[in-house]
């Protein structure tokens, strides 16, 4: 059929209509409201905020049962009981947050909670303001324990592990019973606040020299100097009698709430700052989708007086285009760190607004008509080439990304009106899909894990290294976000197949964006979406040095990309929404974070001059290497950060300067023998960015594509840059913009 399909490229092309859909039933209430204020644990002097149900957005009407793949009992993951509380370990836990490092293995690997790198044994806390080491190939924080609080009398129960017993968006509460001490471990937050739950005298050691030590009238405040130059103050709920050697500072029985903060650059004219806000204490903290394209941070406080904490550079960004009324920043009080300065923000709750992208599944600006021919009749070869018998893959990764090329074609003839290849292509989605959502793949395929809630594969349930280490939770959004890409453009295409199958496509969907704090829901909130960060995570639950880790920002904004495309298949303008909102913000730090552009300042010059793109951002480290690759093949590091390409790519790269600068940086090393044709291939579409034509004439010439692309697609692309003079970033052709804010 394909073969006499040719011969109508000589006629005019015709625009064919499609079937009107049906509107499917609205899984999803409106919109997500505030949480309502926790209830509490009683316990003298201070609460412990635990997580009861709140009226936030569901994934399912109560007629719909959520789906659930076939249970399994995975061999390889780790027991969540030896750090969680009892009352969390019926729910769904993190598997990729802020905190993972305390739950995983010992608990004793640290996290970086800023702006203060934290340490946990079984009877001590500690606490570092971390120095930066860094050259031309990485830069990371150094931890160094500038302060080991534990009580100077352990209890007999020492020889057991701290405890996570709540946690939320922005904030973890951490217990060490053996010391009698409660951490409240609130993300920005610059002071650390403990409570001692009973009368229990205090340890406060350092690996530095005491060269100073003060104290006023009431005992309430106390300040040291170490001979490393730092300067610390510690504030006190009631009077604290303290004594210090040369290294260690202990206390009489104390029992209530303890305060300590750095003095930032030990510039006394930052105290009355610390002084003023030191009575004010966060709880914990919860982030709230409140309207498309807006996140509202709410904390539970204590004390009186105004909440002081510290917002990085996208919060800055983000707070300042929210015109944000009711908080001040202090924008001469900040913190260093690996993320750029952090500064002092006062208020109980901000508002953070990021620009609108239009989620759409054709180009925003159209392909040329005069390209139309070109492209046909490469969308030929590449649909007949679809054959799901000859896939040789059993992997996720690989067997998502063939997926989501096909859907690719699919959309690309639609846009150039070329609907006779569509059959071929839904057959094809149809006999790659099925499988995996009914059971029967051969080899694989997804299951659900009870243990910790989530959907693992069944060759990584009882192989850490399988499918790229999905089993235990690695990369949920890369993979998935492929498999929702195809399932979104077949439902598009057949409404009928995507009815039948919609419970499996949202139960995918859900891993890894739930927004439900249900205690029921099947999944954690937000799998790999980190909301202080505003970005994904995609380490799992593997303990990290230098906590958790993302490579591929492209890859993350597919997947919340590809959700949101879900909610435009089956008319759910509320996933449309959260999705548009997720993928703006993962677009935001990645152009804030992974993007090294000239004159931003994020990192030191060193570092900067040498790379214009990072390779793996961690959450302690930033490394010019691949997983898969070294500094030096650039190309990868150019490729995976564009992979998928996608109509979407458009605003993850908006920026066309910083496109030139990125890609004169990565030609250089397409003259290195061996390099693959299909990372050649995103160098030349992001050429064709600024340089049209050169782009195009090297497309033509290669003679291979990576597995997730097809010469159709890097056609499409270069065929649908328009001027590029015109703004095109966020906002500016956003069909969503009149419905934001």
């Amino acid at each position: 059929m394909l073969k006499k399909l040719r011969h109508k490229l000589t006629t005019k092309l015709s625009i064919r209509t499609s079937n009107k859909k049906t509107k499917p039933s609205k899984p999803y209430k409106t919109y997500e409201t505030s949480p309502p204020p926790q209830p509490q644990q009683e316990q003298p002097q201070l609460t412990l905020p635990v997580q009861p149900p709140s009226p936030t957005m569901h994934h399912f009407t109560k007629k719909n049962k959520p789906f659930l793949f076939p249970q399994t009992h995975s061999t390889v993951l780790p027991d969540p009981t030896n750090f969680f509380s009892p009352n969390l370990l019926s729910t769904p836990l993190p598997t990729n947050s802020f905190f993972q490092n305390f739950v995983l293995k010992n608990g004793d690997q640290p996290e970086y909670i800023h702006p203060y790198l934290i340490k946990s044994s079984n009877s001590s806390l500690s606490l570092s303001y971390p120095s930066r080491f860094f050259n031309s190939s990485f830069i990371y924080q150094v931890f160094n324990p500038d302060l080991t609080i534990s009580s100077k009398k352990i209890e007999p129960l020492s020889h057991s592990n701290h405890k996570i017993s709540s946690y939320n968006d922005l904030s973890v509460t951490l217990d060490i019973p053996s010391s009698n001490l409660r951490f409240f471990l609130v993300r920005g937050s610059p002071f650390l606040t403990f409570s001692v739950t009973q009368p229990t005298p205090l340890s406060i050691t350092t690996i530095h020299a005491i060269l100073s030590f003060s104290s006023n009238d009431s005992l309430t405040k106390h300040t040291f100097q170490f001979n490393n130059g730092q300067t610390w103050i510690l504030y006190a709920s009631s009077s604290i009698r303290l004594s210090h050697g040369v290294s260690e500072i202990v206390s009489e029985a104390f029992y209530g709430v303890v305060r300590i903060a750095l003095l930032p650059d030990s510039d006394f004219k930052h105290e009355d700052v610390l002084d003023r806000f030191s009575s004010c204490y966060p709880l914990c903290g919860d982030a709230v989708f409140t309207k498309p394209f807006c996140v509202e941070y709410k904390w539970e406080k204590k004390g009186w007086g105004d909440l002081l904490l510290l917002a990085h550079p996208l919060h800055v960004k983000l707070l300042y285009d929210s015109d944000c009324d009711n908080v001040t920043v202090l924008n001469d009080f900040k913190y260093k760190s690996i993320d750029g300065d952090l500064v002092g923000v006062v208020g109980d709750s901000w508002l953070l607004k990021t620009d609108p992208v239009s989620v759409t599944w054709h180009s925003t600006k159209g392909v040329k008509e005069d390209s139309h021919d070109e492209i046909v009749s490469v969308l030929l070869r590449d649909v007949e080439g679809l054959n799901s018998s000859a896939i040789t893959t059993n992997s996720s990764y690989f067997y998502g990304k063939l997926i989501a090329r096909a859907a690719r074609l699919a959309l690309i003839a639609e846009e150039v009106c070329f609907l006779d290849v569509i059959p071929k292509i839904r057959k094809f989605l149809k006999e790659t899909i099925e499988p995996w959502l009914d059971g029967t793949f051969n080899g694989n395929g997804f299951l659900y894990d009870g243990k910790w809630g989530g959907i693992v594969t069944k060759q990584g349930s009882n192989d850490t290294g399988a499918d790229f280490g999905f089993g235990v939770y690695n990369d949920h959004h890369y993979h998935l976000g492929y498999f929702l890409y195809g399932i979104a453009v077949l439902a598009k295409i057949d409404p009928i197949w995507g009815r039948k199958y919609k419970p499996q496509a949202y139960s995918l969907m859900a891993d890894f964006m739930n927004l439900s704090r249900n205690p029921n829901s099947n999944y954690t909130r937000l799998r790999c979406f980190d909301l202080f960060k505003l970005h994904s995570w995609a380490g799992g639950l593997t303990e990290f040095g230098d906590g958790r880790n993302q490579e591929s920002t492209s890859e993350a904004v597919n997947a919340y990309y590809s959700a949101a495309l879900l909610g435009l298949a089956y008319g759910d303008t509320h996933l449309v929404a959260v999705g548009s909102t997720l993928t703006s913000l993962e677009i935001h730090a990645a152009q804030m974070w992974w993007h090294v552009k000239a004159g931003d300042n994020v990192y030191d010059e060193v570092f900067a001059k040498e790379n214009k793109v990072v390779g793996v951002l961690w959450s302690n480290k930033r490394d010019s290497g691949l997983w898969f690759a070294p500094p030096e093949w650039r190309e990868c590091r150019l490729g995976i950060q564009l992979l998928p390409l996608l109509p979407i790519s458009e605003f993850l790269f908006s920026n066309v300067d910083f496109v030139k600068e990125l890609v004169e940086w990565t030609l250089p090393a397409l003259n290195r023998e061996g390099v693959g044709e299909g990372w050649k291939g995103f160098v030349y579409a992001l050429q064709g960015v600024y340089d049209n034509e050169s782009g195009l004439q090297k497309i033509r010439s290669l003679n291979g594509f990576d597995d997730g692309n097809s010469l159709t697609n890097l056609l499409w692309w270069i065929h649908s840059r328009g001027n590029e003079d015109e703004e095109f970033g966020h906002g500016k052709h956003c069909w969503f913009g009149n419905y934001c804010h």
